[in-house]
């Protein structure tokens, strides 16, 4: 495989077939982020996501895998190359389980519901959206790019298409100065987009990312892992988005939690208690 660069992947999609068909990051500007830095963001020729695709084939034969489009986000891609490289997936691997790719809301937002339509068709199942953040104040501190409101049209316009959404928020992102306004306005998001899946990360900064400058300077303090925890009880005390699945047992959070909201919600609460 012809891979460039460092390669990141959700969680999720630990045993996929990681299959890069864009290189970087388009937005690459979160302050809070070192992923894609060492990368020029440009798409992979057709022609080379193919040669990959074909040696993935003589590898694997033709085996029920999953496929998950890098790198930060495919779905950027026009609709005319989206569906040519669906085709390609099925047709060398025709029993693809699913097929996954990280996505904006702006992206969403760019294709029509007939053209996400015809992406899941071809074999689409899921979109991860990195949200990080319900409040507009912090939204604009990490230069994330997008709007609340993007957010939840973005999840609007899936809805009904069969493309699955799953989001990521980031806990701790707003410091200790906005826990409280981080963790409910993170519930209102959530409860208005209505996601399939959720996933909670807590913040953590490696060399080089932006953040890490306020930090040092004192304008920003980092929560303490008991803060992260009240976080986390706030929003679930916020929170209605009845049948997600609530996932926030990352190597990076300081306690496990799982369960379907809102089901769960009593049984996680009580955990944090």
């Amino acid at each position: 495989m012809n891979y460039e660069g460092m390669i990141y992947r959700p969680p999720s999609e630990a045993y996929s077939l990681i299959l890069q068909v864009t290189v970087g990051c388009a937005h690459n500007n979160c302050t809070f982020c070192t992923m894609y830095k060492e990368k020029q963001f440009h798409v992979k020729p057709l022609h080379e996501v193919e040669v990959d695709l074909k040696e993935a084939r003589g590898y694997y034969g033709n085996r029920s895998l999953r496929i998950f489009l890098a790198d930060g986000d495919a779905m950027v891609l026009s609709q005319e190359k989206l569906t040519k490289i669906l085709r390609m997936c099925r047709q060398y691997f025709p029993k693809a389980e699913r097929i996954t790719s990280y996505g904006t809301a702006q992206d969403i937002l760019r294709k029509s519901k007939e053209e996400l339509q015809e992406l899941h068709d071809l074999g689409l199942d899921m979109i991860y959206l990195g949200a990080e953040s319900g409040s507009p104040e912090i939204l604009e501190h990490i230069k994330k790019g997008v709007t609340v409101e993007e957010y939840v049209q973005a999840a609007k316009r899936l809805r009904g298409t069969g493309i699955r959404l799953s989001i990521t928020l980031i806990s701790g992102l707003g410091g200790q100065k906005l826990l409280k306004e981080h963790a409910i306005a993170s519930a209102e998001l959530i409860t208005a987009m209505k996601p399939d899946y959720l996933g909670f990360l807590t913040l953590l900064l490696e060399q080089g990312a932006p953040m890490l400058q306020e930090i040092k300077s004192g304008g920003m303090k980092l929560l303490t892992p008991g803060q992260v925890v009240d976080e986390m009880e706030l929003f679930l005390t916020h929170v209605d988005s009845e049948g997600t699945v609530f996932r926030s047992n990352h190597a990076s959070n300081y306690i496990s939690l799982a369960g379907n909201l809102n089901r769960d919600i009593p049984m996680m609460l009580e955990k944090i208690r």
